[in-house]
C-alpha cells in the first residue's frame, strides 16, 4: 500500500484516488509488476451530499493536489479535506446536528509512535472519552443545546429514518513498529475500539466506518501488540474528538446552519 485516500463527494469522491495514483506513478513510486509500477491506493469516502452544493465533490485534481501538499508537518484539522460537509449526530435529522470534520492524535512509548487521521461524520454523538460527556451531535429542540442522542433513544424518542451508510467516520492509523499483515488486522479492531469510546451510538445500521492500518517499520523494534493496540485505541478517541473541536460552523446557501462545538459550549481538547 502507498497511499490511503479519504474523500467526501459519496462515491464520486473516490474519483480523488486517480490523482493520488497519478502522482506516485510520476514519482516512481508502486508495486513493480515488471513493465512497470503500480501504485497501490485503498479508498473510502462519506457521504456528505446534503451539506451544500453536492455537484461541488472530490476530484482526481483534488487527490493530485493533495499527495502535492502532503509532508512531514503536522496536518490540518476541522473543515478541510474529507471533513469539509462532515457532519456528527444526524440521527434526529441533519437540521440538528452539528458540524464534524478532521483531526488527529499520536502517542509514543517506548520508542515507538502511534498515530491516528479520523474524518468524523457520525450518525451517533461525538463524547469526550476520558469523561463520556458529550461534545457535539444532535441538538435539542431549540437548536440551543445537546440531546445527548443515547438518553434520547434509551427514553423511547424515535430516531429519524436514514437511508443506509449516509454517515461514516472513517480513519488511518499507522505506527513505525513493524507489523505482520494479522497485527495490522488487529491495530485497525483496535482502532475501531477507539471509536466506540467517541462516538455514541456507533457502528450503526447507517454508518459505514471503515479503519485502515498501516505499518512503516521503520522503528527498530516493537513493544508488543498489547501496547500497539492500546495506542491505537487511544489515538484513534482522541483524533475523533479533536476532529470536532477543530471544526468551524458552518451555514449553506440551501439554509443547513451546522453549529461547531465551541459554539455551544467550551469542551477541552484532548492532547
Amino acid at each position: 500500500v502507498h497511499a490511503i485516500v479519504l474523500a467526501g463527494g459519496s462515491a464520486w469522491g473516490l474519483e480523488a484516488a486517480t490523482g493520488v495514483v497519478r502522482w506516485l506513478e510520476e514519482q516512481g513510486v508502486g508495486f513493480n509488476v515488471g513493465v512497470g509500477r503500480l501504485p497501490i491506493v485503498p479508498a473510502a469516502v462519506l457521504f456528505d451530499l446534503l451539506v451544500g452544493d453536492m455537484r461541488i465533490r472530490p476530484d482526481a485534481a483534488a487527490g493530485y493536489a493533495a499527495c502535492v501538499a502532503a509532508g512531514p508537518r503536522r496536518p490540518a484539522e476541522g473543515n478541510v479535506g474529507a471533513g469539509s460537509g462532515a457532519a456528527v449526530g444526524k440521527i434526529y435529522g441533519i437540521d440538528r446536528a452539528m458540524k464534524g470534520g478532521v483531526g488527529t492524535a499520536s502517542l509514543t512509548v517506548a520508542g515507538v509512535t502511534v498515530g491516528a487521521l479520523v474524518a468524523c461524520n457520525a450518525l451517533g454523538d461525538v463524547v469526550d472519552p476520558d469523561t463520556g460527556t458529550v461534545v457535539a451531535g444532535a441538538r435539542t429542540l431549540n437548536g440551543r443545546g445537546l440531546l445527548d442522542s443515547r438518553r434520547a433513544l434509551l427514553r423511547g424518542e424515535p430516531p429519524k429514518p436514514l437511508l443506509p451508510g449516509t454517515n461514516t467516520t472513517l480513519a488511518v492509523v499507522a505506527t513505525d513498529a513493524p507489523l505482520s499483515k494479522p497485527q495490522a488486522h488487529r491495530l485497525a479492531v483496535s482502532g475501531h475500539d477507539g471509536l466506540a469510546r467517541s462516538i455514541n451510538p456507533v457502528h450503526t445500521p447507517s454508518d459505514g466506518d471503515t479503519v485502515f492500518a498501516l505499518a512503516t517499520g521503520r522503528a527498530a523494534s516493537s513493544p508488543g501488540m498489547m501496547v500497539l493496540a492500546t495506542l491505537a485505541a487511544e489515538v484513534t478517541a482522541r483524533a475523533t474528538l479533536n476532529a470536532v473541536l477543530a471544526a468551524r460552523g458552518l451555514s449553506t446557501a440551501e439554509g443547513l446552519h451546522l453549529p461547531a462545538a465551541a459554539d455551544v459550549h467550551r469542551p477541552r481538547r484532548a492532547r
